[in-house]
């Protein structure tokens, strides 16, 4: 079986010298789908409600546009929320470890004591991480806030959303601008494919079979859809 990358001394070298790459998927994802289930969601309830295409394609542009940029936004906020905490928990660390070194052994101890060290090899290791101060904060972090150094950058996020958003909330309403005889049915077919595409894409950062991942997120779209073309047609027999 090959291995998905080298271990010989200069591949490991310049691959640890690049170091850990942040990670965008969860937002293209994110964005992906809620672009999907949202627009055709009102494309859906337009036409349940026995509205005009062009009503349908307003309410779709309006809502493709609008929502899309208050989802970036929320993630950007809730990015860069996420990175003031972290700063604001090590700057706390920092001054534990500047005022209370002693205390701060003692938590590295009991860290290290949880996972099965004992004796010399406890304490040599706790020695080890406390020689070097930055790399000692670093594993306070890590173990005491479940907090890594690698921090997504808030712009990149929220361009990610933004991107995955516009592009497959953009599918439902394709074919409103297209001459085709059976607009709704036409929308539904493109925005499933949509659905299980995004979702077989989501497979390669998974461990779940891409057919799975699939149909997964194909049958969460579809429940969004049917809900909300069933609320349309039932609001508009009410009024």
């Amino acid at each position: 079986m090959e291995l998905e990358h080298d271990h010989d001394v200069d591949a490991i070298r310049e691959r640890l010298a690049d170091g850990p790459k942040v990670s965008y998927i969860r937002d293209w994802v994110y964005g992906g789908i809620d672009g999907a289930v949202t627009t055709f969601a009102i494309v859906a309830g337009a036409v349940g409600a026995d509205l005009s295409w062009r009503v349908v394609l307003i309410m779709g542009a309006a809502n493709l546009l609008a929502d899309g940029f208050s989802m970036a936004a929320a993630n950007f906020t809730g990015t860069r929320a996420e990175i003031e905490d972290y700063e604001r928990l090590r700057h706390m660390e920092e001054r534990h470890l500047r005022e209370h070194p002693h205390g701060e052994r003692k938590e590295l101890i009991e860290i290290y004591r949880m996972k099965g060290y004992r004796g010399r090899s406890l304490v040599g290791m706790v020695d080890l991480i406390m020689a070097n101060r930055d790399h000692w904060l670093d594993v306070m972090m890590v173990e005491e806030h479940g907090l890594s150094s690698m921090q997504r950058s808030p712009i990149k996020a929220a361009l990610a959303t933004f991107a995955a958003f516009i592009i497959c909330g953009m599918v439902p309403l394709i074919p409103f601008l297209l001459p085709v005889a059976n607009q709704a049915f036409t929308a539904a077919i493109m925005t499933a494919a949509t659905f299980f595409g995004v979702g077989s894409l989501k497979a390669r950062w998974s461990l779940i079979p891409w057919w799975r991942s699939g149909l997964e997120t194909l049958g969460i779209g579809l429940g969004a859809a049917i809900a909300a073309y069933a609320i349309g047609e039932g609001l508009a027999r009410l009024i």
